[in-house]
């Protein structure tokens, strides 16, 4: 799981299954939700005809943009701005998917216009963080460590060049909380390696 064609490693990259799994059969529109650099925009594209990817990092885009690649032609729709304010049409995506950006935001706003974005018999995808609660969460921290150093030995870690924020503003809870409310019928799943995962299909019609 998690292993890329050109060999990166990274906790993100190890969830990048987990969105690429919930896509939709026959979706022809992707949203990627902060795609720095544009890994994920460029493995959706293996199966989606149109994808867009928006950050707001500049250097970030540059280099999506300035990417080779036969298998995608180099026709993904990279834009640079803010997700909250772009003007992108409601209910126009197949999938809106998003890794470690949620967090960059303001979280329920985020999530609720994914939800927007995204139409009927579509998929809201997202790989995210959130806070420990310690000590509650103190196994789960050192486990995650100790699985993590497996990786870095086994894989390398590949250090993406877009911002960070550190630590993540919302915990766990309140970010399953979130799901539930905004997402009514998501799948929440929280992750080893310091990521949670939500799915959620809009309903059709």
């Amino acid at each position: 799981m998690g292993r890329r064609r050109d060999g990166r490693w990274n906790h993100n990259i190890h969830y990048h299954p987990r969105i690429l799994r919930a896509v939709p059969a026959g979706a022809r529109r992707a949203l990627d939700v902060g795609c720095g650099e544009g890994m994920l925009s460029r493995a959706l594209h293996q199966t989606v005809p149109e994808v867009t990817g928006i950050d707001l990092d500049a250097p970030s885009i540059e280099q999506a943009r300035s990417h080779k690649d036969d298998s995608h032609k180099d026709d993904i729709d990279y834009i640079l701005g803010d997700f909250l304010k772009y003007p992108l049409e409601p209910a126009s995506f197949d999938v809106v998917a998003s890794v470690a950006t949620l967090h960059h935001m303001d979280t329920a706003t985020g999530l609720a216009r994914m939800r927007d974005l995204v139409r009927p018999g579509g998929v809201v995808a997202v790989v995210g963080l959130a806070r420990n609660e310690m000590p509650k969460d103190l196994p789960l921290e050192l486990a995650g460590v100790a699985v993590g150093a497996v990786h870095r030995v086994a894989r390398g870690y590949w250090e993406h060049p877009s911002p960070q924020v550190w630590p993540p503003p919302v915990g766990y809870p309140e970010m399953r909380a979130l799901a539930a409310e905004l997402l009514p019928g998501a799948e929440f799943r929280r992750h080893l390696l310091w990521r949670y995962s939500i799915v959620w299909r809009r309903p059709p019609g």
